[in-house]
């Protein structure tokens, strides 16, 4: 215990004196919401990677999908990787960077209102933003309070409100570079940490062979396995339909989560745009693979203690598996929870609070707002959002895997399509823009309740809610009236601005020869 305590406050120590140290480079809205816009990439990518992967990951996913699946849950993580990690990057990392810098875009309903000239949309993207972020933050505060309790039998209130008092301060002091810096340190824990877990689990098994020998030894009812022999060591897993929703989910998913996107806002230049994917990838293979390949074993730590008179405690398989631990592991797991869930819920409530503060109090409520204003307000709804959040997660309706899913399908249904094509797309309307917002919240919204559910499956319904959208948009568009021609290419006219590189970066055209 002693041990696990001294880790803990080194670990509240540093990341509170990150937050006084950025403080002084948070001195106006651009700052302090996006570093200036000049985030280096081992920051960003860190930052991304972070935010990406939470107790949500670890203890809510890992654990339900590992169960389910067995070993292939792994491809969860690898569609992480290279569909929700390089893809995104190489897709909408530069495009991302140029246009919200063009437009001055600080958020992504600012760049809705200013990509499509419409207020509405922005102040509804603003909505959209704030009420599904939070399942998604009660989400976080879940996952992370249930392995609190295993180690130290702290109550789970308790756990919920110190976390996100801890987050708080040092969002508030030092804004998005406190977040950034904190993600870098995080991000290192999270590494080392999901590596010595891995070889400790493991090697309590016997050794990688001895563990998926008996893993494929386990048998269960034909309505999980097919009638498969050995299923939870198969390539595909017990069922690889529902296995693609998730990997739909949480892959492509962060293609339209606003505090995703916005770390592609920040970043410095194209060098490290260049450099940022390759380490974002690298950090993705490694904490998302290593997640769920680590609950593919789940079964083998099968007790009575994760059944309840429901069924299966999915958020408890995780703790149980982590409970056969030393000590000192135990502590590491902790740092590496802890480092993964403040990250993100950082990376939240600052989306959160920057979003209701830009785009629905400046000029609509509050017609005149400077800079330091924008700054006390966004600090306080900081606050409130973290209050609200807390107690939604004193009583969350769900697992957390749903909880999750609710969040990312109605945000990335909403948001992704109408913000891909908007980077690509002149033809783009603002009614499809609109029937996107629709099909996302209404799949989700519907889903949600037993007696309108059409699918029964929250992550399946996600997955859903993001067709839909990347559909949508396209067909819309066709048949709504097009946007002005001078509001287009004022938009696009950011592609087309001429810069001098060196011949590093970029090759340069052989000079015609005189005859």
């Amino acid at each position: 215990m002693a041990i696990k305590i001294a880790l803990l406050i080194v670990f509240f120590a540093i990341m509170i004196g990150v937050g006084l140290y950025s403080s002084r480079h948070s001195t106006n809205v651009n700052d302090f919401v996006l570093g200036g816009r000049r985030v280096g990439p081992w920051l960003t990518a860190f930052a991304y990677g972070t935010s990406y992967f939470s107790a949500v990951v670890f203890v809510g996913y890992a654990g339900q999908f590992g169960y389910k699946y067995g070993i292939a849950a792994t491809w969860i993580g690898i569609g992480n990787a290279f569909i929700g990690s390089l893809l995104a990057w190489v897709v909408l990392g530069r495009r991302t960077r140029i246009m919200t810098k063009f437009l001055d875009a600080k958020t992504m309903p600012d760049f809705f209102g200013k990509r499509y000239h419409s207020k509405a949309l922005r102040i509804t993207a603003a909505v959209i933003s704030f009420v599904f972020l939070i399942p998604y933050t009660s989400s976080v505060y879940n996952g992370l309070s249930r392995l609190f309790e295993m180690a130290f039998h702290v109550p789970y209130a308790a756990c919920v409100i110190a976390m996100a008092t801890l987050t708080c301060v040092y969002v508030i002091l030092g804004g998005y570079m406190a977040t950034a810096i904190n993600d870098f340190i995080q991000g290192i824990i999270m590494i080392a940490g999901i590596i010595a877990v891995i070889y400790s689990i493991l090697n309590g098994q016997g050794g990688f062979l001895q563990a998926v020998r008996a893993l494929s030894e386990i048998s269960s009812d034909i309505a999980v396995t097919q009638g498969q022999a050995g299923a939870f060591t198969s390539f595909f897993g017990t069922d690889p339909l529902n296995l693609v929703g998730v990997v739909i989910l949480t892959s492509l998913g962060t293609w339209g989560l606003p505090q995703m996107v916005q770390k592609f806002y920040a970043i410095r230049d194209e060098k490290a745009v260049q450099t940022g994917t390759v380490i974002s990838t690298v950090f993705a293979v490694i904490v998302s693979c290593g997640c769920y390949f680590l609950g593919g074993f789940g079964r083998l730590f099968d007790t009575p203690e994760i059944h309840t008179e429901k069924g299966v405690a999915f958020d408890a398989i995780i703790p149980s598996m982590l409970s056969t631990l030393p000590d000192l592991l135990i502590g590491i797991v902790i740092m590496l929870v802890l480092s993964a869930s403040m990250s993100t819920l950082a990376s939240l409530v600052l989306t959160s609070s920057s979003t209701l503060t830009i785009d629905l109090i400046k000029g609509n409520i509050v017609k005149e707002m400077d800079e330091k204003k924008q700054i006390i307000t966004m600090r306080i709804f900081l606050i409130v959002f973290i209050v609200v959040s807390v107690l939604v997660a004193l009583n969350p309706p769900t697992f957390i895997a749903q909880l999750m899913g609710i969040s990312w399908g109605a945000l990335a249904g909403a948001f992704l399509a109408p913000f891909l094509y908007g980077l690509y797309w002149k033809g783009v309307t603002r009614a499809s823009v609109w029937a996107s917002f629709a099909v996302g919240v209404l799949i989700t919204v519907i889903n949600m309740f037993p007696q309108t559910r059409f699918i029964q499956s929250p992550i399946n319904a996600g997955a859903a809610a993001m067709i839909a959208g990347l559909v949508v948009v396209p067909v819309v568009s066709l048949v709504t009236p097009k946007m002005e021609d001078g509001e287009i290419r004022f938009v696009f006219d950011c592609y087309e601005e001429k810069h001098m590189v060196e011949q590093r970066y970029a090759l340069p055209e052989e000079e015609k020869k005189e005859n």
